[in-house]
């Protein structure tokens, strides 16, 4: 491998350094954006847990803040929602910006390493196409190795770039459709906090099914107080 690498020229150095860059940087984002990590199933059912036993205090919020990206965009919510529903939303509006811009590290590089790639390989076509040109003309066709040289230069150059920028590519479009999907259920959590916070709807998660019971028997006490009066 090495060897191939060598005779592909000084070209082939950006190549690997790229190549290097890009499985960094999908190692690095694989871990950081599990969608366990970002967006955890059960903790806005924990948030509504501690709302409902009145346990929500600066320790919880600074705990659900350093829990996750989504914690961060709950607990900028919570910190705001004694003013009203609209500068509640406004405030987890804006976290959610930063948010989205975190989980979008590096990808810009990434994009970028999968476009300049395969513009390497070409640059070192062009330069192995040059060099064999050149020893013709110096040479003529009494020295073929020479003109093989050049040829091969090209080849190799132009494979490396292609090699790296494929899987950049794939993994880039994959990264920015994982993150999409992970928006759509943070908007969906932070829409459902809004509109239990200020008493729009009933808390629907699965995982609090049976606590969620005693809630409908609300009305059931309000009619016992009637008879008694």
């Amino acid at each position: 491998m090495w060897e191939l690498i060598k005779s592909g020229g000084w070209l082939m150095l950006p190549i690997v350094i790229a190549s290097m860059l890009a499985v960094a940087i999908v190692l690095e984002r694989a871990w950081a954006l599990r969608s366990s990590r970002v967006a955890p199933q059960d903790l806005l059912a924990r948030v509504w847990q501690w709302i409902r036993n009145n346990e929500l205090n600066a320790d919880k919020l600074k705990q659900l803040r350093a829990n996750s990206p989504l914690g961060e965009i709950l607990a900028a919510g919570l910190l705001n929602s004694k003013h009203g529903r609209d500068i509640m939303k406004e405030s987890i509006e804006e976290s959610a910006s930063h948010v989205i811009h975190d989980m979008e590290k590096n990808l810009g590089l990434l994009g970028t390493i999968a476009v300049i790639s395969p513009l390497l390989g070409l640059l070192g076509t062009v330069v192995g196409i040059i060099e064999a040109f050149m020893a013709v003309t110096s040479s003529g066709l009494n020295d073929p190795t020479m003109l093989a040289g050049g040829i091969s230069k090209a080849l190799i150059t132009t494979a490396g770039g292609i090699v790296v920028a494929i899987p950049a590519m794939v993994m880039h479009r994959w990264f920015q459709r994982h993150i999409q999907d992970i928006t759509v259920e943070m908007e969906q959590q932070a829409i459902k906090l809004v509109d239990i916070v200020h008493g729009d709807r009933e808390v629907d998660f699965q995982e609090r099914v049976t606590a969620e019971k005693p809630v409908a028997k609300k009305p059931a006490k309000a009619s016992s107080k009637g008879t008694a009066a």
